[in-house]
């Protein structure tokens, strides 16, 4: 579904201030290299930003959506408007050879033409050095827009030829209220969220089975952890170290248990923040009732503990079972 210019605008304020403000005064670069994480808004302000860029009415700074520019953009054969993705792993040389060709084509269109080139990171050394040559000598009429999620792997000679727009995480209820919006459940929205700032990521986290039994074993070890050390060092053998074999996922295994800790003594302060857990609201309570703040000040200490000693390479059945212990000591 479009996005609106004002959600558009709520997502990147500052990029869209920055596009609108450099095509009013008409100090338009040749290149951009819009930079920031997977999922906040790159794609969506490219759109309104070509848009406006061929837009023949626009109107304070927005493109009319009426023109005959903007319905052919809209349908998707604007002949001024070539988008390059990767074919396969890679942007291959033969893509960017087409592309540069199509924007050498004398009378193709009057006016400006433009191309963007998504996942640019992708650009094998020949594609990129090919591109680089191309940049090195604009063509007056010509807008490049590369997209990157990983800025690093850009070449640094095509990075300074482009004018770089940095793109800011979403922040996490504007997250939460995309995920929700496109489907999520909230209580599975608000744990993602705490994950990753990645809206691809927190969809494929939310669609992963293993993710959510990941999440049941974290908040069953929570309310065992509180109620039965015994039953907390079985379900440690027997369910937990099983299931997070792996580095990174002992690891994110972690970071879900510091979050419910977290959520107890958010409930315990009174504080109106958003939890990870929001379907264990009543259980929090409960369990904020049972302690005091310098026991969950320890039981969060303890966790961190054993989120540094994770990497260490000691023995994980030891550190699970001593942070058990810690957790019933707290």
């Amino acid at each position: 579904m479009q996005k609106t210019i004002e959600e558009i605008q709520e997502m990147q304020p500052v990029v869209m201030k920055r596009l609108q403000g450099a095509y009013e005064k008409d100090r338009l670069a040749h290149a951009y290299l819009f930079e920031g994480p997977a999922g906040a808004g790159k794609k969506e302000i490219t759109h309104f930003f070509v848009k406006l860029l061929l837009c023949e009415t626009p109107r304070e700074n927005v493109p009319c959506e009426t023109c005959r520019s903007c319905q052919l953009y809209n349908s998707g054969n604007h002949p001024s408007i070539v988008f390059i993705e990767p074919d396969g792993q890679n942007i291959k040389i033969d893509q960017i050879r087409d592309l540069i060709l199509t924007m050498n084509k004398t009378g193709l269109n009057a006016g400006r033409k433009i191309y963007v080139i998504q996942e640019a990171d992708r650009m094998n050394n020949s594609s990129a050095n090919a591109l680089l040559k191309f940049l090195e000598e604009p063509e007056m009429n010509v807008t490049a827009i590369l997209l990157t999620d990983r800025l690093n792997a850009i070449m640094t000679t095509i990075r300074s030829r482009c004018q770089l727009v940095s793109f800011q995480p979403l922040s996490r209820p504007k997250l939460m209220e995309k995920l929700i919006a496109e489907g999520m459940t909230a209580s599975m929205a608000a744990t993602v969220s705490m994950l990753t700032q990645s809206a691809e990521e927190a969809v494929e986290l939310s669609s992963d089975e293993h993710f959510a039994q990941a999440r049941k074993i974290v908040l069953k070890l929570v309310e065992v952890a509180g109620t039965n050390v015994h039953e907390a060092l079985l379900m440690i053998q027997g369910e937990w170290l099983p299931f997070f074999k792996e580095k990174e996922d002992a690891e994110r295994g972690l970071d879900m248990l510091l979050f419910a800790y977290r959520d107890i003594a958010t409930v315990k302060a009174g504080l109106e923040t958003v939890r990870t857990y929001p379907d264990m609201e009543e259980i929090w309570k409960q369990m904020a009732l049972q302690r005091s703040f310098s026991v969950l000040s320890k039981q969060l200490q303890a966790i961190l503990q054993a989120k540094q000693q994770l990497p260490r390479n000691m023995n994980r059945t030891l550190l699970m079972e001593q942070l058990m212990l810690n957790l019933q000591e707290g």
